[in-house]
């Protein structure tokens, strides 16, 4: 009748069928969650990618050696800022980055005033005193000879760079190895630079792609450096 309070049997029947209710929307939104969880647990997050570790994506064209990215037959692009250590490369693929060679550096090969006042200027004569004392004029001298050995030298022939694609310096600079023919023999650009006489050893080793350790391979280094000493090549024949 209308009006009439449901009877007791009868409210106790809808109080069950609400919390059955309750308790398998309780069941499906858990089931729900953990399936949230599972799935963001298995999906690469932002910090999971390249671009977020400070590296820039592998280029089109790339083989794994030795724990490095390897590019074959890379050609140098001509511009402005090339250096004898720092060059802009063009990938298989067309991408082109600028690429920074591990354990060398060749000095300034020229002296710079930058916006805001800054100069190179310290930083030459640092390089003049590590490469046997010369003046600093001598050192941009030099620095202007292993720029043009390198630029020569890329120039003429496709190379092949190894790259982790690491840029310490967060400039869009990448380290590399970078191996040439020279002489018909594969050689790195890295020892050609220091049997010259042309580059002192400095910035950032690592292990090389055939599996030489950091430390063998800086030791090489030093052998050659010693033995332009004693031939007085390059800056060593200035003192």
């Amino acid at each position: 009748m209308a009006g009439r309070s449901l009877a007791p049997k009868s409210r106790g029947l809808w109080i069950t069928l609400l919390i059955l209710a309750a308790i398998g929307l309780e069941i499906y939104s858990g089931s729900e969650s953990h399936h949230d969880t599972t799935s963001s647990r298995h999906s690469p997050t932002r910090a999971e990618t390249p671009e977020t570790a400070g590296q820039s994506k592998p280029a089109p064209g790339s083989e794994k050696s030795g724990g490095y990215e390897l590019y074959r037959r890379c050609t140098l692009v001509d511009v402005r800022n090339n250096d004898g250590d720092s060059f802009m490369v063009q990938l298989p693929g067309g991408k082109q980055a600028v690429f920074r060679l591990y354990f060398v550096d060749t000095p300034e090969s020229a002296f710079r005033r930058y916006a805001g006042g800054e100069t190179n200027y310290e930083r030459i004569r640092q390089q003049a005193a590590e490469m046997g004392g010369i003046t600093p004029e001598q050192a941009v001298e030099i620095g202007k000879q292993g720029k043009h050995f390198t630029l020569g030298l890329l120039a003429g022939h496709p190379f092949d760079i190894y790259t982790r694609w690491d840029s310490p310096f967060n400039d869009n600079r990448f380290h590399a190895h970078l191996a040439v023919m020279q002489d018909g023999k594969p050689r790195w650009l890295d020892e050609l630079l220091i049997e010259r006489g042309l580059a002192r050893i400095k910035t950032k080793p690592a292990d090389l792609p055939d599996g030489t350790p950091a430390a063998k391979h800086l030791a090489r280094l030093k052998d050659l450096e010693r033995a332009a000493k004693r031939a007085e090549i390059g800056a060593w024949s200035l003192k």
